[in-house]
């Protein structure tokens, strides 16, 4: 079984990942892991959610560079070595994972051009910013994930 990847070639700019994320918006679409990076000047916008052919059907509509791709989306448990178990037994079978990213209720991961401006910006913001210890002791506040 695999889901849809919707997969968006957009400028490396201000404001082109805003402009794909408003379309979703003006769809319905609800984002439910993604991915960006850029190459330079340009970059791929990677995207699960939960209405692909809308969502699909809206970049188009507008213009945008884009594909559909199937991928695999796990579930792992939240373990040490889990994900090295998972890529060896693709490896071991010769298959190569091309590029992965996780996905985690709406936790994201923003690598930005001024880290420390962006949160002092985003303090005012109804968002919570994560630090390392939160991290490292989440699985512990959270009695359902934990290995059973």
């Amino acid at each position: 079984m695999t889901v849809s990847q919707i997969s968006v070639f957009a400028e490396s700019k201000p404001g082109h990942l805003g402009r794909v994320l408003g379309l979703f918006d003006q769809a319905g679409v609800s984002v439910r892991g993604y991915s960006a990076s850029d190459t330079g000047e340009y970059g791929i916008l990677r995207f699960v959610v939960d209405k692909p052919d809308e969502a699909y059907e809206a970049l188009r509509g507008a213009g945008c560079a884009c594909a559909v791709s199937p991928v695999l989306c796990l579930k792992l448990e939240d373990k040490p070595g889990e994900l090295l178990r998972v890529m060896g037994v693709l490896a071991e079978c010769g298959i190569n994972v091309v590029y992965s990213y996780s996905m985690i209720s709406t936790y994201i991961v923003l690598s930005t051009t001024d880290p420390e401006r962006a949160r002092e910006l985003l303090a005012d913001q109804p968002v919570e910013t994560i630090a390392q210890e939160d991290i490292t002791r989440y699985v512990a506040e959270r009695p359902d994930w934990k290995e059973a």
